[in-house]
């Protein structure tokens, strides 16, 4: 996240409270759905929002999720990423996973990623399941306990990382266990959902520090003769690990191709995101392995957002013939982005070709709506989308507080 890019993006995600206000509740009792949802086309211009699970209510209440869909088409919405993958967790009984536990309690059958997208489908949205944490997992995780050697190292032997006041580990993208595992929970989701597409974010990445590991040495002597350089920042040895995490992302392309199921990817901005995570996305675009690309931009002020645009290899996007959309903050805990700030901030990238996602449900209208307040942006935003294709308007003015 923006101004301190990616990192802080990394770090406010989790962190993030996700529970929402809800002004009107549905009938609890409804009716099962079907396991598949017809997918469908592509909007011309993407206008979608992120949806997480901690700790809101929301993926344990089929009544939630349907009124959310209904809310969010009918503000103009045409594309929903809902986080998929937590903390080493699923959302739905898998192979390779638990189950998140939350869910496992409240309600092991709802399925919501499958709830979410048929919902969805009925309404002509597309659904992009956010494959959030990518190959990080808890340090404490059966699946790390069970296979030490797929967990990368610094040089000095760690593997932890703190993250949300947890520790986490990295499994090895390079490591043939790490692979069919990660596309074996991928393509559970893509089978089970009949889902739009896969989104992966600044977690699908290779830490610049990381790759000490014993299998990591071992592999880079074989191919290479030469042992790792103590010096973690060496282009060449930043390269070849680039090269193992693109080596993975070409088997998962290889994989969804078949079913026609697009990749979106959700980096920060170009340098920040090769420098620390070795995420090379501009190759991984030009090289036909992702097929959508969002680039987070949370800058705090205008002229901040407005020079993110301008980075050449956002600049450069534009003729790469893939949809490109700016991820735009809406609002995260005690912060919420004024309705006026967003309408600008839309006008800026929608201006430049670009689709918007907004980060995150939570902080559209509800528990983060602020003090506009969940009625008012709930409009606002509606206006908002309406004029995209247009001209755009300011949004309305608040009402005059009740006396």
């Amino acid at each position: 996240m923006k101004p301190a890019p990616l990192r802080r993006f990394a770090r406010l995600k989790a962190f993030l409270p996700a529970a929402v206000s809800l002004v009107l509740t549905l009938p609890w009792a409804l009716a099962p759905l079907p396991l598949l949802a017809q997918s469908q086309p592509a909007p011309s211009r993407r206008i979608g929002v992120w949806l997480t699970n901690s700790p809101s209510p929301l993926y344990y209440d089929p009544a939630r999720i349907d009124r959310a869909v209904r809310e969010l088409a009918d503000a103009g919405f045409n594309t929903l990423y809902p986080n998929v993958w937590s903390r080493g967790a699923t959302f739905h009984s898998s192979r390779h996973a638990p189950m998140e536990p939350a869910l496992a309690k409240a309600n092991p059958n709802l399925d919501p990623i499958c709830r979410f997208t048929q919902a969805a489908h009925r309404r002509g949205l597309q659904v992009i399941p956010w494959f959030e944490y990518g190959l990080m997992e808890p340090a404490d995780a059966a699946v790390v306990a069970q296979n030490p050697d797929w967990v990368l190292q610094r040089r000095d032997g760690s593997s932890e990382m703190a993250m949300h006041g947890k520790p986490m580990v990295w499994l090895n993208p390079a490591h043939p266990g790490v692979r069919q595992r990660f596309l074996g929970l991928i393509g559970e989701i893509v089978q089970r959902c009949n889902v739009d597409g896969i989104q992966l974010d600044d977690h699908f990445a290779w830490p610049v520090e990381l790759g000490y590991d014993p299998f990591s040495r071992a592999r880079y002597l074989a191919e290479t003769g030469l042992e790792p350089p103590d010096d973690h920042t060496e282009r060449a040895w930043m390269r070849w690990r680039r090269q193992q995490l693109t080596g993975l992302l070409r088997e998962l392309r290889s994989q969804l191709k078949r079913s026609g199921t697009l990749i979106s990817l959700s980096p920060g901005p170009f340098r920040f995101a090769y420098n620390h995570w070795l995420q090379d996305w501009e190759l991984w675009a030009l090289g036909e392995l992702i097929d959508d690309l969002v680039v987070q931009n949370y800058a705090y002020s205008l002229m901040g957002f407005e020079k993110d645009l301008n980075q050449p290899a956002l600049v450069k996007a534009r003729s790469w013939g893939m949809p490109v959309e700016i991820g735009i903050l809406a609002g995260f805990g005690g912060r919420t982005s004024a309705m006026a700030t967003l309408a600008q901030k839309a006008q800026l990238a929608t201006s430049r070709g670009h689709g918007v996602i907004y980060f995150y449900w939570e902080g559209l209208w509800g528990l983060h709506a602020g003090e506009e307040g969940g009625a008012y942006r709930q409009a606002a935003f509606r206006q908002l989308h309406q004029s995209l294709s247009g001209p755009l308007r300011p949004p309305p003015p608040l009402p005059l507080p009740r006396r």
